[in-house]
């Protein structure tokens, strides 16, 4: 066993030992780093950092051991490991100069829409002209589904450089709705009536309380702009719901 191990390979200054050694560093090596990459994912679970930071962190972290496996590899094998950083900073330059600087962009954007967290998964958002509930905030671009089922996905540098409107982030919002009713005695009796039927539905607030302004009247109608306040999760609904029962009680 040991006469093998001392065999040179053809075209080489190795033995074979060295490439066993080397096979073994880079075994060892993974499983080592696979190991901590497993702890520091525990570690950050268990912190207060944002998911899509850690995630970024983890991968980053991953990248960074299994270079060092690599050169450490190269180095079992009696490759000058300075050399070898020299050439791989050669090539990851030309690379960034040729085509990383829109990848370099969407991953710092990326970054910042974590730290910040202007939304965050199932967000109603508008975003460089697209609206759609998120779906995936990754490191490169930010995945949205529209109302009517079709995905999107946007470079997060178009998404940091938008303007970002997120309907669901506030715990309240006001619905603005606009009707034509029969004149009920007069304007007032109009107002009182519809005021009368906004303060009966329980999922309406009374604080702050609904308005209702007169927009236009003629001789047997008034056009009624509403404006009342629901807690997020309501707000799809109410103004279906305000609708009928508004029809339902001037019908009566």
């Amino acid at each position: 066993m040991l006469e093998f191990l001392e065999i040179s390979i053809p075209y080489t200054d190795l033995l074979i030992a060295d490439l066993v050694f080397a096979l073994i560093v880079l075994i060892v090596g993974f499983i080592i780093a696979r190991v901590l990459v497993s702890i520091f994912k525990k570690m950050f679970s268990k912190t207060s950092i944002p998911v899509l930071v850690s995630s970024i962190l983890v991968q980053l972290l991953t990248i960074l051991l299994y270079v060092a496996v690599l050169l450490a590899t190269v180095s079992a094998l009696g490759v000058s490991v300075s050399s070898v950083i020299l050439g791989l900073s050669a090539v990851i330059g030309l690379i960034l100069g040729f085509g990383l600087q829109d990848t370099l962009t969407n991953l710092a954007a990326g970054i910042w829409i974590a730290v910040l967290g202007p939304f965050k998964v199932n967000d109603n958002v508008t975003i460089a002209g697209q609206t759609g509930s998120i779906k995936t905030i990754g490191v490169m671009a930010t995945e949205l589904v529209t109302a009517d089922n079709v995905f999107i996905m946007v470079p997060n540098k178009m998404v940091w450089n938008a303007p970002i409107i997120n309907t669901t982030r506030l715990p309240t919002r006001r619905f603005d709705l606009t009707m034509t009713f029969k004149l009920v005695n007069n304007s007032e009796g109009t107002v009182k009536a519809v005021m009368d039927v906004l303060n009966k539905n329980p999922v309406i607030l009374k604080t702050p309380e609904p308005k209702i302004y007169i927009s236009n009247m003629t001789d047997a109608t008034a056009d009624l702009q509403i404006r009342a306040w629901v807690s997020q999760e309501n707000y799809a609904v109410i103004v279906n719901d305000v609708k009928e029962e508004l029809l339902t009680h001037f019908e009566k």
